[in-house]
């Protein structure tokens, strides 16, 4: 299940307390202090991974809370420091204050730790309290607090590429065919009810990312459909790839396909409907499809890249052109 926003508790770990405790042996009856300092408590970290693309896994924990600092031992010896506890979220996650808005983090790179809560240092044990007059010092400090907040985790992926298009444009089926995903494909609307990434191969070795998002229909700025809610996921891609049905029975025609998605980019985000764009023709299987994808092109007045999914017509030629653009382009928006 994909899950783009979560609100979490966490509460760092508490640190261990210091004790009072005398050097006692066979040759010392009253000696000195050696009480030891209790251990840190242990932080919460996010750790920004490339292993899942969703914030499912972090649903119905309740408090994320790391484990306390140890307390201070004999013979001046310190409590044992307690071990941070690491949360995976994908990479792309902002982190926000959820009683304020503010943006707190935003985790764009992965594998590059951040502390979202640290733990309380551990109290001094009586060692520290001896002076020239107080020699045997019955004090000890407990350990401090660890911090506690409440957060909203909201993901936005970071692609190379995203798909955007009507619903049944054939975007699920061109990620399939492209890459390894296996996202559900079936010849009816909204298929797709979660972005979807896949790893595509370029030439060479190179690779690319792309995201597969919902179909949009006209008011998706505002929420209709699946609305803007899913809008978000392609912001920081470098490429949008505007798929149009071109084939035998299109929700639209496709001139007016095309103008419902620019028209909602638009109203979404001026910066998104400047992004970098290509428009790609599909379902281009006979003579008729090849028409309406240059009655689309001269439409628009903009150049068409037709392609069929179910045939392979056209997709090295994309696969080649997508490549060759993202060579130019600078790396993910990280907005």
């Amino acid at each position: 299940m994909f899950v783009d926003e979560l609100e979490i508790h966490v509460a760092a770990g508490k640190g261990g307390s210091g004790i009072i405790c005398f050097l006692r042996d066979a040759k010392t009856l009253r000696g000195g202090p050696n009480g030891g300092d209790g251990g840190d408590g242990g932080d919460i970290v996010l750790l920004p991974t490339t292993h899942c693309n969703t914030l499912f896994n972090l649903t119905g924990r309740g408090t994320f809370a790391a484990p306390n600092g140890g307390q201070g031992l004999p013979q001046n010896c310190g409590g044992k420091d307690a071990e941070d506890m690491v949360i995976e979220v994908p990479v792309g996650t902002q982190v926000l204050d959820a009683s304020r808005g503010n943006l707190l983090q935003d985790l764009d790179t992965a594998d590059r730790p951040w502390v979202l809560a640290r733990g309380g240092h551990g109290g001094r044990g009586n060692t520290h309290f001896a002076t020239s007059t107080r020699r045997t010092p019955r004090i000890a400090e407990p350990g401090k607090l660890g911090e506690e907040r409440r957060v909203l985790l909201s993901l936005k992926l970071i692609a190379d590429v995203g798909l955007l298009g009507l619903p049944n444009a054939g975007k699920s089926t061109l990620l399939a065919t492209l890459t390894k995903a296996r996202p559900k494909i079936a010849g009816y609307p909204f298929t797709t009810l979660e972005p979807i990434l896949g790893i595509a191969q370029g030439p060479g070795e190179g690779t690319f990312v792309i995201a597969d998002i919902p179909g949009l229909i006209e008011g998706a700025s505002q929420g209709k459909g699946l609305g803007d809610k899913f809008l978000k996921h392609v912001e920081r891609t470098r490429l949008l790839l505007h798929l149009v049905d071109c084939g035998d029975l299109p929700l639209a025609e496709p001139a007016e396909a095309w103008q419902v998605v620019r028209r909602e980019l638009a109203e979404h985000s001026q910066a998104l409907a400047e992004r970098p764009t290509m428009v790609v023709a599909t379902k281009i299987e006979d003579q008729a499809g090849k028409a309406r994808a240059q009655a689309l092109a001269t439409a628009i007045g903009h150049p068409v890249l037709a392609i069929s999914s179910a045939t392979g017509a056209g997709l090295r030629d994309l696969t080649l052109a997508v490549w060759s653009m993202l060579s130019q382009l600078p790396p993910p928006f990280r907005g």
